[in-house]
């Protein structure tokens, strides 16, 4: 991936000094600089929010009661999965339905990890592993934090305007990428 970006730069000013436009290209690289930052600076307050909001859901037991919630649908798109495995599983699907994406990665991680250990054949990813990657990439999302947070950032008028959409087509996705899973995995 490095060697992309690199090459993409790298032909960038080659190309801005074909065309005689070094100095435009050098301020945009420079505008787009300070704008990622900012746009970072002001998502991470997002992130260590619903973070620290994790964090303490699962001190209380929130997350515990989530998985019991969770437990019917997590049976029957994990059927064979373990109990540490379908724990991990529930703290992970509640953070992407509470848009956390980044904060679920880590809960992902463990359950991969978990999934991994069940494996009869390491070699090849279980059923159980491609249904969980297939959920979390077409995550189901009742409240949209990273996008709210971007369109905020971004100077949205109403950065909440797009949630029956994202519910929509969030719950949309994650139907059908689990559906098709099942039935291409038989």
């Amino acid at each position: 991936m490095n060697y992309i970006w690199c090459a993409m730069v790298i032909v960038s000013i080659i190309v801005s000094v074909i065309n005689g436009r070094v100095e435009e290209t050098l301020s945009s690289a420079f505008e787009g600089a300070e704008s990622a930052v900012s746009t970072v600076l002001s998502f991470a307050g997002v992130m260590c929010f619903w973070t620290g909001i994790m964090k303490v859901a699962e001190k209380v037991g929130l997350s515990k009661k989530a998985e019991k919630l969770l437990k019917p649908v997590i049976n029957f798109l994990f059927p064979s999965a373990g109990e540490e495995a379908k724990r991990y599983i529930a703290v992970n699907m509640s953070a992407n339905l509470l848009g956390m994406g980044n904060a679920a990665t880590p809960e992902g991680i463990l359950a991969m990890r978990a999934l991994d250990r069940e494996n009869p054949r390491p070699e090849y990813a279980s059923r159980n592993m491609c249904m969980l990657v297939v959920i979390n990439t077409a995550s189901i999302q009742l409240i949209p934090t990273t996008i709210i947070a971007l369109r905020a950032a971004a100077g949205s008028a109403d950065p909440f305007s797009v949630i029956l959409p994202i519910w929509i087509s969030s719950f949309t996705a994650a139907t059908l990428a689990a559906l098709s899973t099942r039935l291409f995995l038989r």
